[in-house]
């Protein structure tokens, strides 16, 4: 897709607002934000690193120095990586101790990444699996990383399943003592390492009991440990149906010890909504319908002053995934109306052995199988659009009309004799304000003056000539307006070629599920 700003182009601007090492640790909550020691709105915005798979190390490091991917992390504007864990690394001393990175690797007949990792991280190959974990944390440090410790599951493998015999409390590999036990020890061992800022207790409950009542029973009780080892982490309550669901806490809560560092986590993909939904339905509707579905869900927990940590979501980034590509504009956008904290599924370009298979491709992944390239650099423009806070405490507020397609922000065009209006980073763009009972959109303190005709750029002006807009269809994304000379309806659009900002049709106001509209969406910040 052709923009007007280049990929090398693209990559220095997001170096150069890169967030830097937060100094002001322990991170807190204050209503419904994380913030620092002091006071200060810090947004999450996370990478998933797996390390829970069956060699028990992060992924790719038999491809590239751990430093090198690190500094990938930053380059690529995450501040924070959600790094992946069994519990058998706390409760299996064999394991954690006992057994090498060099060792791991042989019993799996995964002799190339033996090689590898001697090539690119010698340094670690000879430590104990534990060690090995120490040392990534380590290094994400000292790169201003943050790191939450994420226990997704028990034994080192692929998750996640109902019948999977860990799948939720009480299981016969899901021992509520021994997961408290091993999350304490966990939170005890990285006491004192400060870029270590949280610990989710456990990923993806689920399967035929995941009943609020077992959760209750043993959640507060996870967390009560971890805060007990750890006073300075943040406390990550996950849900149940795969956490995609909170709704539980609508009508029952529970009281514990670390209300200032009690976050809850929710998931979000688009098979969650199910298998190839959003291809099968009006994208304005289903958008709309599933929006409502995930505030009932886990949203409304912003509105009650509780932090909402997406902390899975993600697309096909390696083939033409149209459900895929559908709700991730739905959800992008959702996520900046919300200035939600975020991680995304994952960094991985591919696995050292998943489910029986070597060097697995991750297709969600936003680094290439070399752990080197970016796997689609759109798809991380797409992201930088909800990388940075927009408002919260310490924060001056900025108005912003975001574009979620393209994770850019609408501003004025001043360098030619007629003010237009365009995209630009949102860092850059100028603010917009819109008033819906007014229906007048205005940028750089003039307001906008829609065209009469189709594809002409949308103008700027001042006085009389201000032109009404509408939020029209379901998601309230589309900014339409009638035309003077038919009374033509048309929705502000997007020109490919420059990014300027057009007068196009609206797209999909129907039940038509073959269109995609999506360029034509703007969601006020």
């Amino acid at each position: 897709m052709t923009r007007s700003i280049s990929l090398c182009l693209f990559f220095f601007l997001f170096i150069s607002w890169i967030p830097k090492l937060i100094t002001s640790y322990p991170l807190s909550t204050k209503s419904r934000w994380i913030v620092d020691e002091k006071g200060q709105r810090v947004k999450l915005a996370c990478v998933n690193w797996p390390a829970h798979l069956q060699p028990a190390v992060a992924e790719g490091l038999s491809k590239q120095p751990l430093d090198s991917i690190s500094k990938k992390i930053v380059s690529m504007g995450f501040n924070c990586v959600r790094l992946t864990w069994p519990l058998d690394l706390m409760t299996n001393d064999t394991l954690a101790s006992n057994v090498t990175v060099k060792q791991s690797f042989e019993r799996l007949n995964l002799l190339d990444d033996v090689l590898g990792i001697q090539t690119h991280n010698p340094k670690i190959l000879n430590l104990p699996i534990f060690n090995a974990f120490q040392e990534v944390v380590s290094n994400l440090g000292q790169n201003g990383v943050m790191v939450i410790l994420d226990n997704h599951l028990t034994t080192p493998g692929w998750c996640c399943s109902d019948n999977d015999l860990d799948a939720f409390f009480e299981y016969p590999n899901f021992d509520p003592i021994i997961w408290t036990k091993g999350l304490s020890k966990m939170a005890s061992l990285f006491r004192n390492v400060t870029n270590v800022v949280g610990m989710s207790l456990r990923n993806e409950p689920r399967g035929t009991r995941d009943y609020p009542n077992l959760w209750f029973k043993y959640m507060p009780k996870g967390g009560e440990a971890v805060h007990a080892a750890n006073p300075d982490v943040l406390v990550i309550l996950s849900g149940i149906d795969y956490d995609t669901n909170l709704s539980f806490l609508r009508d029952r809560f529970f009281n514990v010890s670390f209300t200032d560092k009690l976050v809850f986590e929710q998931h979000w993909y688009s098979f969650s909504d199910g298998r190839d939904s959003w291809e099968k339905h009006n994208s304005n509707d289903f958008c709309a319908k599933i929006i409502e579905k995930v505030t009932h869900n886990g949203g409304f927990l912003i509105g009650r002053g509780f932090p909402l940590f997406l902390t899975e979501f993600g697309a096909n980034l390696r083939s033409g995934d149209v459900s895929g590509n559908r709700y991730m504009n739905c959800l992008v956008a959702w996520a900046a109306e919300n200035d939600l904290d975020w991680a995304v599924w994952a960094l991985t370009g591919d696995y050292y052995l998943r489910t029986g298979q070597k060097h697995m491709v991750e297709t969600f992944g936003v680094l290439a199988p070399n752990w080197k390239d970016v796997a689609n650099s759109t798809y991380l423009q797409k992201l930088s659009g909800i990388q940075l806070p927009v408002t919260g405490p310490g924060l001056q507020s900025k108005k912003l009309l975001f574009h979620p397609t393209t994770g850019l922000c609408v501003t004025s065009n001043l360098s030619n004799n007629s003010s237009t209006l365009r995209l630009e980073q949102c860092r850059k763009a100028e603010p917009s304000t819109f008033n819906p009972s007014e229906g007048i959109l205005w940028s750089n303190k003039m307001c906008v003056e829609a065209p009469d005709a189709v594809g002409q750029k949308v103008k700027l002006g001042v006085g009389t000539k201000c032109s009404k807009l509408g939020q029209t269809s379901a998601t309230h994304m589309h900014l339409s307006f009638k035309t003077t000379s038919n009374g033509s309806l048309l929705c502000l659009d997007v020109d490919e070629r420059d990014n300027s900002i057009v007068a196009n049709p609206c797209k999909c106001l129907t039940m038509d599920a073959s269109c995609d509209p999506a360029s034509q969406w703007f969601k006020f910040l």
